[in-house]
């Protein structure tokens, strides 16, 4: 029988991603998305890559009770991949209390009916913002966790505790946190990739769409920072390489070859792209010019950051196979295919 895997948040960016990977790889999935920040139509994305259907739940799973009816509807369920999460740094900053409410309640929905339906295995999407700005580069698993820049930082900061607390005493229970660096890029089809509802808050979208008139020009935020360039250092890792990741990491889950209960694993390229050198980028392998312009740091962003992977590449048997500029022209044909419909 086929095992068959919830991936909350499935309609999202990363999510998607992963459920193509999932379906190809002969997986079930069910799909369980609020559409807060996502699209219906990336179903069709999905289905036209794979030829096969996900099967779909419009839920918000902040709400306990619908939670716990969506676990007893699905009994045969062998696993979950916890994407579903509020992302934006500087909308964090702005509206703290929302992204306590949705991350750290959905989380707990699940935990709790992932405990009362006897399902085993959970992959969580982690993020680098649990080392705030760390002191030492490249950063390392054993890394130390230090105060969060955000309040979407310290979400994640807070689920890795829940979930550490949790499987501690829900003896059945194991659990991979992937701390994921800046995903960005697209599926090589362009039948799915980043789609930002309203103003982008992340880099690559807005090189897109300022790229292709959507946006007047492209804002830099901090020209000082402490860089070669002056511009802010990112990890910038393709969305399609840490798809296939997740899929490594629930295999290990369910065949038991996890070494603790709760493990840790950072998902990057283990190279620093300043924001400059990511435009540079996109411009030279769109042929585009792009009208940017530096303005003053933005809350809550740290200035450089960047993995250690060599603990992933080992234990998971996984690293990454695309560069940023494969990442920039996906974005770039993505972009194109969208606004074409």
């Amino acid at each position: 029988m086929k095992k068959q895997i919830l991936v909350t948040g499935g309609t999202g960016f990363i999510g998607s991603h992963t459920s193509v990977e999932l379906l190809e790889k002969g997986y079930e999935i069910i799909i369980a998305d609020s559409l807060i920040n996502s699209e219906i139509t990336v179903l069709d994305g999905i289905k036209a890559i794979t030829g096969k259907e996900a099967i779909f739940e419009k839920i918000d799973l902040a709400d306990r009770e619908k939670t716990l009816a969506l676990f007893k509807k699905y009994p045969e369920i062998d696993a979950v991949i916890h994407f579903a999460a509020y992302k934006a740094v500087g909308e964090s900053v702005e509206n703290p209390l929302m992204y306590y409410r949705n991350n750290l309640n959905s989380l707990m929905n699940v935990l709790e009916a992932m405990k009362e339906n006897n399902v085993e295995n959970l992959v969580f999407s982690s993020s680098c913002t649990v080392y705030g700005q760390p002191e030492q580069l490249p950063v390392t698993e054993q890394t130390p966790i230090v105060k969060a820049n955000s309040p979407y930082g310290n979400t994640k900061q807070i689920s890795e505790e829940i979930i550490f607390d949790f499987v501690g005493i829900a003896k059945d229970i194991k659990a991979i946190a992937l701390r994921y660096f800046n995903p960005i890029g697209a599926h090589a089809s362009a039948l799915i990739g980043e789609l930002p509802i309203g103003v982008p808050n992340n880099l690559v979208p807005f090189i897109t769409q300022t790229a292709i008139g959507i946006r007047e020009e492209l804002k830099v935020f901090g020209g000082d920072y402490n860089t070669p360039d002056g511009s802010a250092i990112r990890d910038y890792i393709h969305v399609v390489d840490l798809a296939k990741a997740h899929v490594v990491a629930i295999e290990r889950l369910m065949n038991n070859e996890n070494k603790q209960a709760l493990e840790f694993f950072n998902l990057g390229t283990g190279v620093g792209v300043s924001v400059l050198e990511a435009i540079h980028s996109f411009e030279k392998v769109s042929g585009q010019k792009l009208k940017y312009k530096i303005v003053d740091r933005r809350a809550g962003d740290v200035e450089k950051i960047w993995a250690d992977t060599s603990y992933a590449n080992q234990e998971l048997g996984w690293k990454t196979e695309l560069n940023i500029d494969d990442a920039m022209l996906s974005a770039w044909n993505w972009e194109k295919q969208i606004r074409n419909k």
